[in-house]
């Protein structure tokens, strides 16, 4: 099997519910190796739920969601092993206030013993030429704007070597001006031929990034395609609706 026909993730007929409210319904989806996969829809549609489950921060009540080939929809999978290959992005940074910027990025790979101290500052640090900050290793993580800090998650993501990296909304949380910097290094991630799949509100990064945007509606995927044919021809009513509001924004 060739390398861009490998499945990374599979999910089959997933379901999820909060007491009464059924938040994912029977959700099928496959990523390829390399693709880069773009979420969409309106808030509590059920896509962040969905990415959280792809490492276990959040277990279906039923269906299948394997990763790498591991079932992770099994408690007993040792998601630990499985996610030392998955990183995640958060809105909110969840950096370690009380470390400098290369102690956030090189903690992980030290303590699981994946590199020693001197290969992680290593690595941290072109890391952090990469995201654009080589200036700031050793400043604290408290000195950062918004923007600045979350590029400095991505870093930390990137230093356990993954081979899927998972956004969540990542710029939702930014000062308007601050998105485009971590907008550029996602590109630069998707170039380089990360497999990706991405939570966003941001239409024009989408059109520009995916390989497939998936747009998710009331816990189901209403729709699934490239880029044009999603934002240039969609055929769902409601996707419709939604990128008359959204792309008018």
């Amino acid at each position: 099997m060739s390398e861009e026909k490998q499945v990374k993730v599979h999910v089959d007929k997933v379901n999820k519910s909060y007491g009464d409210n059924h938040v994912l319904r029977d959700i099928s989806l496959d990523v390829m190796a390399n693709e880069v996969v773009v979420m969409i829809g309106p808030s509590g549609s059920g896509k962040s739920t969905f990415l959280r489950m792809l490492n276990q921060l959040e277990m279906p009540n039923s269906g299948l969601v394997e990763v790498d080939g591991y079932d992770i929809s099994d408690p007993k999978t040792d998601i630990n092993k499985v996610r030392e290959n998955i990183g995640m992005v958060f809105q909110n940074f969840n950096l370690f206030n009380n470390y400098t910027v290369l102690q956030n990025i090189t903690l992980a790979p030290v303590q699981l013993g994946k590199m020693t101290k001197e290969e992680a500052d290593k690595r941290g640090k072109e890391l952090l030429a990469t995201v654009g900050l080589s200036d700031k290793a050793d400043k604290s993580v408290n000195s950062l704007s918004g923007g600045q800090k979350q590029r400095v998650a991505i870093a930390r993501a990137l230093a356990m070597d993954p081979d899927i990296m998972l956004f969540d909304e990542p710029t939702s949380a930014l000062d308007p001006e601050m998105v485009g910097d971590v907008l550029d290094v996602m590109k630069d991630l998707a170039k380089s031929g990360m497999t990706m799949i991405i939570v966003t509100h941001e239409m024009g990064f989408a059109k520009q990034v995916a390989d497939r945007v998936v747009f998710f509606e009331s816990g189901k995927i209403q729709e699934s395609g490239t880029p044009e044919e999603v934002f240039n021809a969609p055929k769902n009513e409601r996707l419709q609706t939604f990128l008359s509001k959204v792309m008018q924004a």
